[in-house]
């Protein structure tokens, strides 16, 4: 799956396989999001070992074909990237979970986030998942996730800590999707 797009736009791709240097940019996009606040599973400091270490598991579980890993890419190298957890229990083979939106500092507000979440719809479509959940701490994100025709069930005060310490809400969405 690639989808391009206009010129200065990134292009969004499905990684099989993740490289060093893919692995790399992975870790940079995690730790700046972390960096700016982003309650997105890790505590400050985040050290690039733990960085590198949760994407080589996330490059396992895609290779395994448990989980989809999408990334967007600019010039510069990954500026964004989505999965989608395929490898649900066996009474759950219509599901998907949309997982790790993350969109680095640099590259906010020129729609990559709502392009990897198109990516993410019609791969899950691809795959016979008829139905999409995922969680967020973000008002940003939760904005997104509402334009794009998620359906909001709720938030859970202090269900996570923020990077930097400090409970957050986590806001529960889900969608219906074609397959």
């Amino acid at each position: 799956m690639t989808t391009t797009t206009a010129a200065h736009t990134p292009r969004v791709r499905l990684l099989d396989t993740v490289s060093e240097a893919q692995l790399r940019d992975l870790a940079s996009v995690l730790a700046d999001c972390v960096e700016g606040g982003a309650s997105v599973s890790f505590m400050l400091p985040l050290t690039e070992e733990r960085a590198h270490a949760f994407w080589r598991k996330v490059a396992d579980s895609a290779a395994s074909g448990e989980r989809a890993l999408l990334v967007a890419e600019d010039e510069e190298g990954i500026v964004g990237t989505v999965q989608v957890v395929l490898g649900l229990p066996e009474n759950q083979p219509h599901r998907g979970e949309v997982a790790k939106l993350l969109v680095h500092r640099r590259a906010r507000r020129k729609g990559i986030g709502a392009l990897l979440m198109q990516a993410a719809e019609q791969l899950a479509r691809e795959r016979g998942k008829t139905l999409l959940v995922l969680d967020t701490s973000g008002a940003e994100a939760e904005r997104l996730y509402e334009r794009m025709g998620w359906t909001r069930l709720g938030s859970i005060p202090g269900f996570a800590l923020l990077p930097q310490g400090g409970l957050c809400a986590t806001t529960f969405f889900y969608r219906e999707v074609a397959a």
